[in-house]
C-alpha cells in the first residue's frame, strides 16, 4: 500500500508523524536515546537466528524511526521485521539506555493494523477468537466444556488413531498432542461466592484475574493460587465483570481493544488495593495499561494507579511473607525466566526463593534461563518456524537430570511442554505456585496421618 493510498483513510486527529498517519503513533521519546550501539544483538533471539539487520532490536527500532521521518512507508516490507519480532524485552534489558523497544513495537503494530487491516482468514480468525471468544468468559467456558467433552469422550483418541488430525497444519498438531487435561474453571467454581475466604486469621484481602486462556486450558492453576494465597491468610476476590487483559490484541496491534479491555478490567478491580496475578503476560500488560493511554493523560493517569496495584503471585508471596512447607518434595526442578515476568516486570529472584522454601527441592541451574522460549503470546501459531527455532535453542539449554521445569505463565507452558516432547525428554513442565501448593497438599496429608 503506498501513502498515497493510506492517505485514503481517517485522518489523524493530531499533528502527524511522517507516515505514521494515525493517533496512538510510535512515542519518538522512545527512540531518542537509542545510539545504534549493538548492546542489544546478542540478546536478541531473531537476530541470532538470522542474522539480519533489520530483524535487531536496533534494526527495528531503526525502521519504525525511519518511517516516523517518511523516509519508509507502512508497507509488506516494514511489517515483516516489526511482526518478527518476539516482544522477549530482552534488548530493553540488556540496553544501557532502557529503550523501551516492545513499546516501539506494539505502537508500530498498532499503525499497520489500521494501514492494513487484516483480510480473509487471518482476519476472519483474528475477529473470531480475538473479538468474539477471548473477551467473552462465558463463551470461554463453553469451549472449555467442548474441549472437555472432545478430550473425555474418546474422540481424542479417534481422532489421533485415524489420523484425522493430520489435516492441521504441522505445528497446530504437535499443539494438540501437548493440550493440558480441561478440568473446572474457577470462574465456574466460585461461581456463586464474592469472596474466598483465608483458611484461619484474615491478614489481607487481594483481587485475583483468572485470566482467560489460563483459566479454561490451566483451571487447575487458578485453583491453586487461590489454595496458596487462602492458605496464607488472604480472602480472595474474584470480580465478575473482568475480563481478558488484552494482551494479544496489542500485540497483534489492535490497541483500540487493548483499550477498551484495559478500561473494563480498570473499572472491575477498582476497589482492590492489590491485583494478584499468576501469568506472565497478563501481569506484564495490566502494568503497561498506561502505555496504552499515552495520548490520553486522564486515562493514563488511572491506568498508572491501577498499574501499581498489579502484582506477580510470586512476589506478593515473597514480599507479603507465607508459610514454609513442611512437606519434602524430592525433586530436581531447574527454572525458566518467562520474558514477561524477567524482562517485562523484573521478577527473577522471588520464584527461585519460594521454590527453594520447599523441603527436598533442588534447584538445577539452566544456561540462558531467561532466553524466550518461542511462545510469545500466539508467536508460535503466527510464526511457527521461528518460533520451533528459537524453542529449539531453549530445550538444548535444558538440564538432563531434572524432574521438573518450573515457570510462572501459560504460554510458556504450552511451548515448553511441546519441546520436551519433540525433542524426547521426560520433564514435567509445571507452574511456581502449583508446587507450593501440592507441598502444602502433602503436608495436610501427612499431619492427617499422624
Amino acid at each position: 500500500m503506498s501513502v498515497k493510498e493510506l492517505k485514503k483513510a481517517p485522518p489523524c486527529t493530531e499533528t502527524s508523524l511522517g507516515n505514521y498517519l494515525w493517533s496512538d503513533k510510535p512515542d519518538e521519546n522512545k527512540w531518542a536515546d537509542c545510539v545504534h550501539c549493538g548492546m542489544c544483538l546478542e540478546s536478541c533471539p531473531t537476530y541470532e537466528l538470522t542474522g539480519q539487520e533489520q530483524h535487531s532490536p536496533r534494526g527495528r527500532v531503526h525502521l519504525i524511526k525511519s518511517v516516523a521521518e517518511g523516509k519508509l512507508e507502512v508497507n509488506e516490507q516494514f511489517m515483516d521485521p516489526v511482526y518478527a519480532c518476539l516482544d522477549c524485552r530482552a534488548c530493553t534489558t540488556a540496553c544501557p539506555a532502557d529503550v523501551d523497544v516492545g513499546g516501539l513495537i506494539e505502537e508500530a503494530r498498532g499503525q499497520i493494523r489500521q494501514a492494513m487491516p487484516l483480510k480473509g482468514w487471518k482476519g476472519m480468525v483474528s475477529k473470531t477468537f480475538l473479538e468474539g471468544l477471548f473477551p467473552h468468559p462465558n463463551r470461554l467456558n463453553a469451549l472449555g466444556g467442548m474441549l472437555k467433552f472432545y478430550q473425555k469422550s474418546g474422540a481424542q483418541t479417534l481422532v489421533r488413531k485415524t489420523g484425522l488430525i493430520n489435516v492441521m497444519p504441522k505445528h497446530l498438531v504437535e499443539m494438540e498432542a501437548i493440550m493440558p487435561e480441561i478440568k473446572q474453571s474457577v470462574r465456574q467454581k466460585y461461581k456463586n461466592e464474592t469472596i474466598i475466604k483465608a483458611k484461619g486469621k484474615t491478614k489481607r484481602e487481594v483481587s485475583v484475574l483468572t485470566g482467560c486462556v489460563m483459566d479454561v486450558m490451566f483451571g487447575e492453576i487458578n485453583d491453586a493460587t487461590i489454595n496458596v494465597l487462602t492458605r496464607n491468610g488472604n480472602d480472595v476476590v474474584i470480580p465478575k465483570n473482568q475480563t481478558c487483559c488484552g494482551a494479544l490484541h496489542v500485540h497483534s496491534g489492535d490497541r483500540e481493544m487493548g483499550r477498551k479491555l484495559a478500561k473494563q478490567n480498570m473499572e472491575a478491580f477498582k476497589d482492590s488495593e492489590k491485583v494478584v496475578v499468576n501469568a506472565a503476560g497478563c501481569g506484564c500488560m495490566m502494568k503497561d495499561y498506561p502505555e496504552l493511554f499515552h495520548e490520553d493523560p486522564e486515562w493514563k493517569e488511572k491506568a498508572e494507579e491501577f498499574a501499581d496495584k498489579v502484582e506477580d503471585i510470586s512476589k506478593y508471596l515473597h514480599d507479603t511473607g507465607y508459610d514454609k512447607p513442611k512437606a519434602e518434595m524430592n525433586t530436581r526442578i531447574t527454572y525458566h525466566d518467562a520474558c514477561h515476568l524477567a524482562h517485562g516486570q523484573g521478577v527473577r529472584q522471588e520464584p527461585r526463593d519460594l521454590l527453594l522454601t520447599i523441603p527436598g527441592v533442588e534447584m538445577v541451574h539452566m544456561p540462558n534461563s531467561d532466553r524466550c522460549c518461542g511462545s510469545a503470546g500466539i508467536y508460535n501459531i503466527t510464526n511457527p518456524e521461528m518460533a520451533g527455532a528459537v524453542l529449539e535453542s531453549k530445550m538444548q539449554n535444558v538440564p538432563e537430570d531434572v524432574d521438573m521445569i518450573s515457570m510462572g505463565n501459560p504460554g510458556c507452558m504450552l511451548q515448553m511442554a511441546m519441546g520436551v516432547k519433540k525433542y524426547g525428554k521426560d520433564q514435567r513442565v509445571v507452574h511456581t505456585v502449583q508446587l507450593l501448593d501440592w507441598a502444602y497438599q502433602k503436608e495436610d496429608r501427612e499431619r492427617e496421618g499422624e
